[in-house]
């Protein structure tokens, strides 16, 4: 019998099942990681400290985490076709691999890795099997959605910090959750923003089960087809976020999609079902009621009071006053009173908030036309939110579609719309949805094959049609990796040349660099 890290423990069990804390005996485990990403580097990392054996595997080594890893620890086995599993990796007959969510199921490597004796595992599981290294250890609440992930755990987080708790912002929205876990001083609080990529390699039960405190689905509409396979797996993704939830499971009114999935989902006992809407709530719920937030939910007469959480008036003086913001507010809201965030702390949260950059950002104004950099909008339910909340519109749309269907937002969602501006690979795709559903509506399209172009002639496009009370919204409702490095990239590339072609005329312009993010 081989004498494998997994082989069977006295009593039955496995080592894996035991490896459930910091301080367990991670010693000797082989584990291969896939990517040298910011998740695979934070992988390797902490499994190196632990004294794991660790060989990563990554299309290219001319990094800067490369070239740490032995320093760290690790060995690093580079081979730019991952179409099969490299020699070494295979010889290294892992007990774990540690698959970075860039990876889809149906990658040669993901399938090899399921197929073999190995568990495979994510980043997010192995963080909540180590989150004890320090004697604090924190509560997470959890975050997903087709749109809005990142609006709303940066509002969880700085609802959390308002209350004077020590939180992290942390998973999709940029610090791996094992950075977090790692920080020294610990946390009270962990608000993790989940992809539907990581959420795919989560178990909903077993010792690697995550059980948070509260959790959202925010929304689910078709994203990332490609990668899952279909809507049905990408619904499933989402659902799984719910999964063991202790204390509230927070859903969407207007998507019954996410009510669904609450009720399908697997929580423990006393587990609430709470909803959130930018209508009057029900009694359990949080919405809006004479331009007041509030809460019917966590508090002891909800059948008959509820409690004033911020107004509409704070969330416009905030940049957070478009239907779809509003609804992240509540949905953020939602999560904080569930771990007893008092209702002021909520409201100062609130006051001193900004959003994101690329997110319903106004570039500029000029002559009655307003600019407006939605970058982030890359699906079409994105998108639409943008649309509707913007009035009269010329709209800057295209770029990768990743297998989502365009076409019902052209037919549903463009009644305000004055013209479209096309961009990117996907044009025909757009091009046809507007022959066939909005034919009255003028397009122009910019076959630009310099990248540093793109944006300088969409402008120049836009600015032709716009007139006063009009809105020229970037809202691309498709990937940008097509054109640009990432959504921020194709963003700035607006804003510049929303600058360039405004000159002097712009009021309130704003800065091409990003905005302070609160922190934790």
């Amino acid at each position: 019998m081989s004498d494998s890290p997994v082989s069977p423990l006295p009593g039955g069990g496995s080592r894996l099942d035991a490896l459930t804390s910091w301080h367990a005996d991670w010693k000797g485990l082989r584990v291969g990681v896939l990517g040298l990403g910011v998740t695979g580097f934070s992988v390797a990392d902490t499994l190196c400290e632990l004294g794991a054996d660790v060989l990563v595997v990554a299309p290219g080594g001319d990094s800067d985490a490369a070239r740490l890893l032995p320093v760290i620890g690790a060995r690093l086995v580079v081979q730019p076709d991952l179409d099969t599993p490299p020699d070494e990796l295979v010889a290294f007959d892992a007990d774990v691999v540690v698959v970075s969510p860039g990876f889809a199921p149906h990658h040669p490597l993901v399938v090899w890795a399921t197929g073999s004796r190995a568990a495979v595992w994510g980043d997010v599981e192995l963080a909540w099997r180590v989150r004890d290294k320090t004697a604090k250890v924190a509560e997470w609440v959890l975050v997903t959605g087709t749109n809005g992930k990142t609006t709303t755990t940066q509002l969880t987080a700085a609802m959390f910090a308002a209350d004077e708790r020590t939180v992290a912002a942390c998973g999709n929205i940029g610090l791996p959750v094992l950075d977090a876990v790692r920080e020294p001083g610990g946390f009270d609080v962990l608000a993790v923003e989940l992809s539907s990529h990581q959420l795919h390699y989560l178990p909903i039960e077993g010792p690697g089960a995550l059980h948070p405190a509260a959790s959202v689905c925010l929304n689910v509409e078709d994203d990332h087809l490609e990668w899952h396979g279909g809507h049905d797996a990408y619904r499933a993704a989402k659902g799984r976020v719910y999964a063991n939830t202790r204390i509230a499971c927070v859903y969407n009114r207007a998507d019954p999609t996410t009510m669904r999935l609450v009720q399908e989902a697997d929580v423990e006992e006393g587990c609430r079902a709470v909803g959130f809407g930018v209508d009057a709530p029900p009694v359990s719920d949080f919405g809006v009621v004479e331009a007041l937030l509030v809460d019917r939910a966590f508090l002891d007469d909800r059948q008959h009071r509820a409690l004033e959480l911020t107004t509409l008036e704070t969330l416009t003086e905030s940049g957070l006053d478009a239907p779809h913001l509003v609804a992240d507010v509540l949905a953020a809201a939602a999560l904080a009173r569930s771990l007893d965030v008092p209702p002021d702390a909520i409201h100062l949260a609130v006051a001193a908030f900004r959003a994101d950059h690329h997110r319903s950002e106004v570039v500029a104004t000029s002559g009655g036309i307003t600019w407006i950099d939605d970058s982030k909008a890359t699906n079409p339910h994105a998108a639409r939110a943008s649309l509707v909340a913007a009035g009269s519109v010329v709209w800057i749309v295209g770029g990768l579609f990743k297998g989502v269907d365009v076409a019902p937002l052209v037919r549903d969602d463009t009644s305000g719309l004055k013209a479209a501006v096309l961009i990117g690979r996907d044009r025909e795709m757009l091009r046809d949805a507007f022959r066939r559903h909005a034919p009255g509506i003028p397009v122009f399209e910019v076959d630009e094959p310099d990248t540093e172009r793109v944006m300088t002639r969409a402008v120049g496009l836009a600015a032709g049609v716009a007139e006063s009370g009009d809105t020229v919204l970037l809202a691309p409702a498709a990937a940008s990796f097509d054109q640009f490095a990432d959504y921020g990239a194709r963003g700035d590339a607006f804003a510049r040349a929303v600058h360039d072609h405004l000159g002097g005329d712009a009021d309130g312009r704003h800065p091409i660099e990003p905005p302070a993010t609160p922190g934790p």
